[in-house]
């Protein structure tokens, strides 16, 4: 072959592999045109597909997508048992509708976008730090008889990563069956050895696996975001904690590694444990045998502390988690307190914090001073000015870093789980969030958040708006792209 004929052949095929690839970019936007959750995401996307496809196209297959579809197969491949124990629970569990003078509709939107109802008959109590934390479970790990079901985003193979593999390992020794199962892009440095450790001590160990199935091989954005540990059936903890060195505070970037997380006992614990029994299925095409009448808290009336827990993901029909923040944030009438460590809200959340402040409501966000996401740090000061002058206050919490997931809702309702104020835990992420509504409890919040307030510098317009033109571009360029933040 002549130099003229090779490169006529490489010219071609140049030519040919700019034309798959404008194909594929014509073929993609179609299918985001139709499918991208947004009106801004779709035409962002549509857009870089036609004209930029050589990027556009493999980036859109990997963080395009906004529905795990592969998880809804599972799911309505496991409905028939799944909705069997969904069913079981809702027959047994104690009607509160009594108990509903001033929430009664908000409790109803949020029973509907969970599936199940506030249930009465709970004990909640906060935990707040790593070291309460995991000391707390531990202790009920220790108890456990019949099994042990954990979940968690991230598990670090250090100080307390091992000493919660050596606690796992010697329950499964014991005969207790030990269900685990991680985020394996959370968890993508665990080694092997770790997993090894605990399979072979007899604990199912098993990874959520986002990528399962063909068509999500390379889709990367979804997580499965929730932390979660279950005792026999009877107690549940759900929070900000993931399973590392730096949650206990021992981090020399961070130090006090600022979280909470709840214990809770009686029948919500059914409904965390329904959640976790899904996730198990999709994972594993099997829906373990587990106790689904928790013990009743003693001292506790069958009535006390209802609450809800609220599973939400990408595998939902609607974006279930954005609902129920919009929900909270409408039914605030005199206090809205909303603690994440990031905060990179969309339109209708802006607006509805907006109509909250002009409704008279106490609005405060809670976030770090010290950022561990450097871009979701910046996209967070471009807020500021458009909702400070309606008095909505911001506040840095100093100390440490601030990673709670917490909401309070006047005097009447509170939340805590694991969604952040920000599009990957309202859209992307599988997340768990636990709705108390309880006086004596939202009062126990309330003192909690004081305390951290106390802690805080206010943080106001004047933060971006005196910064140097070059901090304010990196601002806006990191709330352009907070979509996949």
């Amino acid at each position: 072959m002549t130099e003229h004929h090779l490169f006529m052949t490489l010219e071609h095929a140049f030519l040919m592999l700019l034309a798959l690839f404008h194909a594929a970019g014509a073929v993609s936007a179609v299918n985001a045109l139709f499918s991208t959750r947004s009106s801004q995401g779709a035409i962002a996307w549509v857009l870089s597909m036609l004209v930029f496809p050589y990027v556009a196209v493999p980036l859109y297959w990997i963080f395009g997508r906004g529905r795990f579809h592969g998880y809804v197969t599972a799911r309505r491949e496991g409905s028939n048992e799944i909705e069997a124990l969904r069913h079981e629970l809702e027959r047994n569990l104690v009607d509160i509708s009594s108990l509903r003078p001033g929430l009664g509709g908000t409790l109803s939107v949020l029973e509907k976008l969970a599936g199940m109802p506030f249930t009465g008959g709970n004990r909640a109590a906060l935990l707040k730090n790593g070291p309460d934390t995991f000391e707390a479970i531990f202790a009920e790990m220790a108890h456990a008889t019949d099994y042990i079901l954990v979940q968690f985003f991230i598990i670090h193979d250090d100080e307390i990563g091992r000493e919660f593999k050596d606690r796992l390992t010697a329950k499964a020794r014991q005969g207790v069956r030990v269900l685990l199962l991680y985020d394996e892009i959370g968890c993508h440095a665990l080694p092997e050895a770790y997993l090894r450790e605990l399979r072979d001590s007899g604990v199912k160990a098993h990874a959520f696996n986002t990528t399962k199935g063909w068509r999500n091989r390379f889709q990367l954005n979804f997580r499965n975001h929730r932390k979660i540990v279950i005792t026999d059936g009877n107690t549940a903890f759900v929070g900000g904690h993931n399973v590392g060195d730096e949650y206990m505070g021992r981090s020399s970037r961070f130090g006090l590694w600022r979280d909470t997380h709840l214990r809770c006992d009686g029948p919500v614990v059914s409904t965390v444990q329904l959640s976790f029994a899904e996730d198990w299925y999709w994972a594993t095409h099997d829906l373990p045998d587990l106790n689904w009448q928790p013990a009743e808290p003693e001292g506790v009336s069958r009535a006390a502390m209802p609450m809800l827990a609220i599973p939400s993901g990408p595998a939902d029909h609607v974006e279930t988690y954005t609902l129920a923040f919009l929900q909270l944030v409408e039914a605030a009438r005199t206090r809205l307190w909303i603690v994440s460590p990031y905060f990179v809200p969309d339109r209708e959340v802006t607006t509805a914090l907006q109509l909250a402040a002009l409704r008279g409501v106490d609005v405060r966000v809670m976030l770090p001073q010290k950022p561990d996401h450097k871009m979701v740090y910046l996209a967070s000061f471009s807020y500021f000015p458009e909702l400070e002058k309606l008095g909505i206050k911001f506040f840095r919490f100093r100390p440490g870093f601030l990673h709670q997931k917490v909401i309070l809702v006047d005097d009447r309702l509170a939340t805590v789980g694991t969604a952040n104020c920000d599009n990957r835990s309202f859209r992307l992420n599988f997340e768990l969030t636990l709705a108390v509504a309880d006086e004596d409890f939202a009062s126990q919040v309330e003192a909690m958040l004081l305390e951290d307030f106390a802690r805080c510098t206010p943080a106001t317009a004047a933060d971006y708006e005196d910064r140097w033109m070059g901090f304010k571009a990196a601002v806006r360029l990191a709330r352009l792209l907070s979509p996949i933040l």
